[in-house]
């Protein structure tokens, strides 16, 4: 598959190890952290308020529940997830914000599809850990709803 080449393509790339050097950093530190998850909304937003609604949309709901996740376990109000998926994480954030990359996201439209390809190949590499975290989520909703 294409999507899998690409996604291999920005894995080995100097840009993703340089992200992934950068990542520890970045999640060891709370404000770099929330200031990265700023950028990574903005950005998504206005991916999907410009480019392709269906890629954009896409796109801006799996980073929006990936920055819910790294906040959550920043905040400590859930530390299931284990730290290695967290550097995953936040690596992925880093090299989305990044302009430079293996296909420069100045490209209209072209320029989005390395982004979409690791974003999407982090959701496989890490769906037990998203449904999890997702569950919780729904429960923490629930309990804030339930009555006493």
């Amino acid at each position: 598959m294409a999507q899998d080449d690409l996604a291999s393509r920005v894995l080995n790339s100097i840009f993703f190890k340089s992200a992934t050097k950068k990542a520890s950093k970045y999640a060891m530190g709370s404000l770099a952290l929330l200031e990265l998850l700023r950028e990574v909304l903005s950005k998504a937003k206005d991916i999907a308020d410009k480019e392709n609604k269906g890629v954009g949309q896409v796109l801006t709901d799996k980073l929006t529940t990936l920055s819910r996740m790294v906040k959550a376990y920043v905040s400590g109000q859930y530390r299931i997830v284990p730290w290695p998926t967290i550097l995953k994480i936040v690596a992925v954030l880093i090299y989305f914000v990044s302009p430079i990359d293996v296909i420069p996201d100045i490209l209209p439209i072209i320029g989005l599809t390395d982004d979409l390809a690791i974003v999407l190949w982090l959701f496989r590499a890490l769906h037990e850990d998203i449904e999890n975290f997702e569950a919780w989520e729904r429960n923490q909703l629930f309990q804030d709803f339930s009555i006493e």
